[in-house]
């Protein structure tokens, strides 16, 4: 189990898996615009779980998710409609965080809607 997960459990709140969507935690804010004027936003991607998660292929609901800048497909693409593989689907570290940035003129949705446990 996570180490955040059995803190919380100590205190009353639900106890989840050791591997779970809401260790992955996705914010991501407006930043300048493109020389165009086309919006941006900075996108961060965090393992928030401290020990004891080994996750990999990491899946995002994403919609039509499009960008005018370019994004490096090692670090996010989109597959399909609505579906959004991270880090290349490659094991996503305790701790880690991914940051990438995207040119559009709204920002898309973004949520965890799968990932492997192992």
């Amino acid at each position: 189990m996570c180490e955040a997960e059995a803190e919380g459990s100590r205190r009353g709140k639900r106890v989840e898996e050791k591997c779970s969507k809401s260790v992955i935690q996705i914010n991501q804010s407006p930043t300048e615009r493109l020389p165009s004027g086309i919006p941006t936003y900075t996108v961060e991607i965090a393992n928030t779980c401290v020990s004891g998660c080994n996750i990999s292929e990491i899946h995002v609901a994403c919609g039509m998710f499009s960008s005018s800048r370019l994004i490096n497909p090692k670090i996010f693409k989109r597959l399909l409609y609505n579906d959004c593989l991270v880090n290349d689907g490659k094991r996503f570290r305790n701790g880690a965080i991914i940051s990438f940035k995207y040119a559009t003129t709204f920002p898309f949705p973004l949520s965890v809607s799968s990932l492997l446990c192992g």
